[in-house]
């Protein structure tokens, strides 16, 4: 049960972000199946339970995405599908004959999200990337640390969770509303980069008016104001 009950999702399976993106919406409710590949759902050769939390709510079937009978198969779930949504490099599923071209032509009303790092073009989309990258390049990264010490990866939330796997959920919802009134489809290119520069709306904001400055550890949310720290009692 839940707000997205009867909206049909087909995940790729991935890691990190996309998993996290395919929990949520089936957190909410949506009927999620999950593509795995075909020798990750064989019980003698899975070797990643540690992953399981955020394959959680949702089923899975295994499927030789290499293999023309693979593709049909997916393919055949994207007509009845409201959404699909993948997480592979730029490229990747036209390749694999499971691009938005495809899949819209077999389903208009569907809606096709997409996430990578860098988004589908530009002149760093092929190049390879991690969540620590993606933050450093919106600007993020340099907030987070001590005074007169260096930044500290705040683990991979802000890029891959925050910036990517729920920004991806949100657009997806968003889309399938629109679908629901148009009863047309669209493309959800959701990119790290420009999500985790999103969430740090509220500090440009502030450095804009002079509540805010460039310099690590000095301000009053990161660590600079004796209310917002951390003390051993």
């Amino acid at each position: 049960m839940g707000p997205l009950q009867g909206v049909k999702i087909v995940e790729l399976a991935g890691i990190g972000p996309g998993p996290f993106a395919g929990m949520l919406l089936s957190d909410m409710g949506a009927d999620v199946v999950r593509i795995d590949r075909s020798q990750q759902v064989n019980p003698s050769t899975f070797d990643k339970p540690n992953l399981e939390p955020l394959y959680r709510g949702r089923r899975s079937i295994g499927v030789d995405l290499k293999h023309p009978d693979g593709v049909e198969l997916v393919l055949s779930l994207v007509e009845q599908a409201d959404a699909l949504v993948e997480g592979y490099r730029p490229g990747v599923t036209e390749r694999l004959g499971l691009g938005p071209d495809v899949c819209l032509a077999r389903n208009p009303r569907l809606v096709y999200g997409r996430m990578t790092g860098w988004g589908q073009e530009g002149p760093m989309a092929q190049a390879a990337g991690h969540d620590i990258n993606y933050i450093a390049i919106a600007g993020a990264l340099a907030h987070f640390g001590r005074a007169g010490g260096k930044p500290t990866p705040p683990i991979n939330l802000v890029g891959d969770f925050g910036g990517g796997g729920m920004f991806m959920a949100f657009g997806v919802v968003c889309a399938v509303l629109e679908a629901q009134k148009s009863a047309k489809g669209q493309v959800i290119d959701v990119a790290m980069v420009d999500g985790a520069a999103i969430l740090m709306t509220m500090m440009w904001g502030l450095t804009k008016i002079g509540f805010w400055n460039e310099e690590l550890g000095t301000n009053v949310l990161d660590t600079g104001a004796p209310f917002y720290d951390t003390y051993e009692t």
